[in-house]
């Protein structure tokens, strides 16, 4: 307690000088585009993009997003004997010790980094930047355990977020209805910067004499980070995919769950349904139209059945969508169906039910396997229904929880189900990070097929939807 009197003493004593250097937030999509770049071929093959008997267009956006833990960061560190102990919650012991061991200008051999339970980092949240604080503070105090723990407006307005993104997607058809070409490009910073140097700390960006941050770098293929789960995993004959990174941002930004694979595999599968759309085709026969691997079939034939996808009766006000992704197209497949209700005089929006199918290889633990699955499920509609960072052109405005709401029990899916396609004796793929991506397309696309207007730019609101309704 003494220590929040503190810092609202501190709070209230100091003068700041702000400047506008944000951008304004609604024009930040236009902003990311026009950001300094450098352009990355991520996959190209075939004769490139040409004119079919239809062609279809989409751009989708996300803008930037907090990990959300509900609890704030914490560590305790104490300097004994020349050697700094810190309890922290880290993802990172190692790369955090040597971030250490280079702000305090001490050797790693006198850094100890011990891993204990803490609020979720889903990615990299403030748990590195608290560890930072409190070893700096236990060096004037060395004997005695500091404990720091960041308050809810700390974490918001300092941890660093997951990154604004832009996509832009062509697709050319054919006579038959079949995809013949397929352009796919986004723009994206960096999703990882995690500590490895002094300078990856928030603290070591702030002490007397400043570390520089560690340089972004896009990520590399397969795994990717800003171009994670951009190549589609469907046969299509002419295909290229453009990474546009970004190596500034004017806000902190690093690894937040799923990293690129939430946003890429959500425009890839909102465009699937808009193109499968534009073939007259229905969404499931068209994805299942476009793709060879054998296990990425079986999947999104069980989740489609399982969910009733042929004996679906249409209902007003109500839609179903359908979204598919093999995790960094290397991990676990997964194909998620599912059921909304949207009020369309308010916006107001409810998942009625989600069925999932996910093929992860041998598994080791079903249960294991289904909490993975139901804990992105809600993740992802947290994200997709409510989740974005607002700013002004001087401060981050998301203080608090009223400021940045994520999803409560009202709007949590009414019924998730999640069915395990059994490999036994192939490869464990892990089942992690899997939901994201395709929960988020398919939601989208169930929106859209029960109002009949497509919202391309997350998170879908109520007063997003309420104004696309009335437009």
């Amino acid at each position: 307690m003494a220590g929040r009197h503190g810092v609202r003493a501190l709070a209230a004593a100091a003068q700041w000088d702000e400047r506008p250097t944000l951008p304004q937030q609604n024009r930040l999509y236009l902003e990311v585009l026009s950001w300094p770049r450098q352009d990355v071929v991520v996959t190209e093959q075939g004769n490139g993009i040409a004119a079919g008997v239809k062609n279809v267009s989409a751009g989708y956006v996300r803008p930037y997003q907090l990990h959300g833990s509900i609890g704030p960061s914490c560590a305790v560190a104490q300097v004994q004997d020349g050697t700094t102990t810190v309890w922290t919650h880290s993802q990172g012991v190692f790369p955090l010790r040597k971030a250490l061991a280079e702000l305090l200008g001490q050797g790693d051999d006198k850094v100890r980094c011990i891993h204990v339970e803490g609020s979720g980092c889903y990615g990299h949240n403030a748990a590195d930047d608290v560890a930072g604080d409190a070893a700096l503070l236990a060096q004037a105090l060395p004997g005695r355990p500091v404990r720091v723990q960041w308050m809810r407006e700390d974490e918001h307005m300092w941890e660093p977020y997951g990154p604004p993104m832009v996509t832009g997607l062509q697709a050319a058809l054919d006579a038959s209805g079949t995809i013949t070409s397929w352009r796919f490009e986004v723009w994206s910073n960096t999703h990882n910067q995690r500590p490895g140097k002094a300078g990856d700390l928030l603290a070591g960006q702030h002490v007397a004499r400043a570390f520089p941050p560690s340089p972004p770098k896009p990520g590399q293929q397969p795994e990717g980070a800003g171009d994670r789960n951009s190549i589609p995993l469907y046969a299509i004959p002419n295909l290229q995919v453009l990474h546009h990174f970004i190596p500034g941002m004017p806000l902190r930004v690093s690894a937040l769950r799923s990293l690129g694979a939430y946003m890429n595999v959500f425009s890839i599968e909102s465009f699937m349904d808009e193109v499968a759309r534009a073939a007259a085709a229905d969404p499931v026969a068209f994805r299942l139209k476009h793709l060879q691997d054998a296990r990425a079939q079986e999947v999104i034939r069980v989740a489609a059945a399982r969910f009733g996808w042929d004996g679906w009766h249409r209902q007003p006000g109500r839609g179903r969508g359908f979204a598919f992704a093999r995790y960094k197209n290397l991990a676990a497949y997964c194909a998620i169906a599912c059921e909304v209700e949207v009020r369309r005089d308010t916006g107001e929006l409810s998942v009625l039910r989600v069925v999932a199918a996910v093929d992860s290889g041998e598994v080791a633990s079903p249960d294991g396997v289904r909490n993975q699955m139901e804990g992105g499920i809600v993740q992802s509609t947290s994200w997709t229904l409510s989740e974005e960072v607002r700013f002004d052109t001087t401060r981050v405005l998301s203080r608090d929880w009223a400021g940045y709401p994520i999803l409560r029990f009202p709007r949590v899916p009414q019924s998730v189900e999640v069915h395990i396609v059994p490999r036994p004796g192939q490869p464990f793929l892990g089942t992690g990070e899997a939901a994201q991506g395709p929960m988020s397309a398919a939601l989208a696309n169930a929106v859209a097929d029960a109002t009949g207007v497509r919202v391309r730019q997350l998170p879908l609101t109520r007063d997003r939807l309420r104004q696309a309704l009335a437009a």
